[in-house]
């Protein structure tokens, strides 16, 4: 069976498309033969509408283009393997750094949100997903179905039925509920004086979105737009090709697939026996016997999901695990060493003999006035590092897991550290229903798990939390920790970065690495997207003034 829904286009639309995507009946295409501009900008519109790649393209792209030279190109049979001397110099002789020249962008679309954490892992590759905040997950695929990933195991089992019947309902749920917070949200936040309709309708709807993204399951398809090079996706397929997900095994196949068509050398050893297969080997061998190890010596520390019994247990928590006492020395301490002569060793011992203002007044001469928050200091902020081990629900883990300079890995998404109920939900009266949908979700977990352990997170709500560690230096927090506490974030996050902050600054010791964080916001939003739709709006008009001076 084939999971995924099939986009049908006329005569002369896949006479456009087929010089630019490399195949049109696919979920993973690549896209080629566009100015790196226009794939940026497909890429970057795409994270924030319903529709496909193609269809995007045909609808607000294609117009703008001048397509008349590229009529005689056909992408979709891939391109000419004139790659002689790459395949010399990194096939035969292993050249690494060979593959790290060539780049692609690849559409991964109808992947489910389990699949799109192990998309995102690698840290060297650019990705935009498809937000929750602005896409209403109640439209259907044009096969008719809700956009959640049908594994053919699953649904070929006799829980199949009672996978589609539960997730059907928790769709169903999601959808008549997002109509009536959205009638509460406009009637409590009416709209302001010198703001259009369009600002205020879009910020009504993207705190809606936002309190009842929760109700998706985690099977939820999601687009994916990626940029990286060869060796990136080297890495990325081989790991893919060994997770224990059958849904990452087979869009690995797909992916590598339509990667051939544009990049054929740099992927030569993925899926040869010595090579990529042996990588994917070890991967999994190590997994397994890890696995079975840990059970013997911790097995009384894993808590079966099934002894839980439903309702909000537990709570959202930051907690600081591991920091340097030391490490604001250690900071000042890089940010004197290349102005002088000494061994770090050597300066670092004068540092410790600074007086508390001596040591601040190195350290704003380092930081500078911040403007803004991307005015950060430079890399001797990354002496010191902070471990955190954080709960929250898995739709504040999928945000904050998007950050790839730190280390993040978390534990399997299950139920039993149960679910947030946002404010929105219970003030709208809505909550008996939020409830039952996500115990519905729970139940219909604990059903597939014993069979299907992997494919069991499908049905978990975002709404449930996870337990996760990130592991992060100052100069990586000071930019996670202002982007997701910025007034226009979602409340699960930008109270994981406040808190972060906090426990720097408080637990740690570390108050002057803490004031740095100038940027970090601890003010209260209600409609977290107005002041950025204000802001957009006014783009728009200045464009559109620029554009058409006469108008007024």
């Amino acid at each position: 069976m084939f999971p995924y829904a099939v986009e049908s286009f006329s005569a002369e639309e896949s006479d456009i498309l087929r010089r630019y995507f490399t195949n049109l009946d696919q979920p993973v295409f690549a896209l080629v033969n566009l100015p790196e501009v226009v794939k940026g900008a497909l890429f970057a519109r795409y994270s924030r509408s319903p529709k496909s790649l193609r269809r995007l393209f045909l609808d607000e792209f294609v117009d703008e283009l001048d397509i008349t030279g590229d009529a005689s190109v056909d992408a979709t049979v891939g391109l000419r393997r004139a790659e002689e001397l790459y395949e010399k110099v990194f096939f035969e002789y292993g050249d690494d750094s060979v593959a790290q020249l060539g780049g692609v962008h690849l559409a991964c679309e109808q992947a489910s949100n389990v699949l799109t954490k192990v998309l995102e892992w690698g840290r060297l590759m650019a990705y935009l997903e498809q937000s929750t905040r602005y896409i209403a997950y109640n439209q259907r695929l044009t096969t008719g179905h809700y956009r959640y990933f049908r594994d053919p195991g699953l649904l070929d089992s006799p829980l199949g039925a009672r996978y589609v019947g539960d997730m059907d309902r928790m769709f169903d749920t999601y959808g008549e509920l997002l109509e009536e917070a959205q009638v509460h949200l406009a009637a409590r936040h009416p709209r302001q004086a010198g703001d259009s309709d369009f600002v205020h309708r879009q910020a009504v709807r993207a705190k809606g979105l936002d309190a009842l993204r929760g109700l998706l399951p985690a099977g939820s398809l999601s687009n994916v737009g990626i940029y990286g090079t060869g060796q990136s996706y080297e890495q990325l397929l081989i790991r893919m090709r060994s997770h224990p997900l059958p849904e990452a095994r087979v869009y690995a196949d797909m992916m590598l697939e339509e990667l051939r068509k544009v990049i054929p050398s740099f992927l030569q050893r993925v899926d040869r026996a010595d090579r990529g297969g042996a990588w994917a080997d070890y991967l999994t061998t190590t997994r397994r016997d890890t696995a079975r190890i840990v059970d013997e010596l911790f097995g009384d520390l894993v808590a079966p999901d099934g002894d839980h019994h439903g309702g909000p247990s537990g709570r959202a928590t930051v907690e600081l695990l591991d920091f340097d006492p030391d490490g604001e020395d250690k900071v000042v301490a890089a940010i004197v060493a290349p102005r002088t002569t000494r061994p770090e060793s050597e300066v670092l011992d004068r540092v410790r003999r600074l007086g508390a203002e001596e040591k601040r007044s190195i350290l704003s001469a380092y930081v500078g006035e911040r403007e803004n928050r991307r005015h950060r200091p430079g890399r001797a902020f990354e002496r010191t590092d902070y471990r955190f081990d954080v709960v929250t629900d898995y739709g504040a883990f999928r945000d904050l897991q998007r950050h790839r300079i730190l280390t993040i890995e978390w534990q399997p998404l299950g139920a039993a550290l149960g679910y947030d109920v946002p404010e929105v939900v219970a003030e709208a009266g809505l909550t008996d229903r939020y409830v039952a949908s996500l115990e519905r979700s729970r139940e219909l977990y604990e059903v597939l798990a014993p069979s299907f352990p992997e494919q069991a997170s499908y049905a978990v709500a975002l709404a449930y939390r996870i337990r996760y560690t990130m592991q992060m230096n100052a100069r990586e927090a000071m930019h996670l920790l202002e982007l997701r506490s910025g007034p226009q974030g979602h409340p699960s996050y930008r109270w994981v970065a406040q808190e972060m902050h906090r426990q720097i600054g408080e637990r740690a010791g570390h108050r002057l690495l803490a004031e740095a964080m100038s940027h970090v916001d601890y003010g209260a939003e209600d409609l977290e997207r107005l002041e950025s739709e204000r802001r957009a709006e006014q783009r728009r008009n200045s464009v559109s003034t620029a554009t058409n001076p006469a108008m007024p």
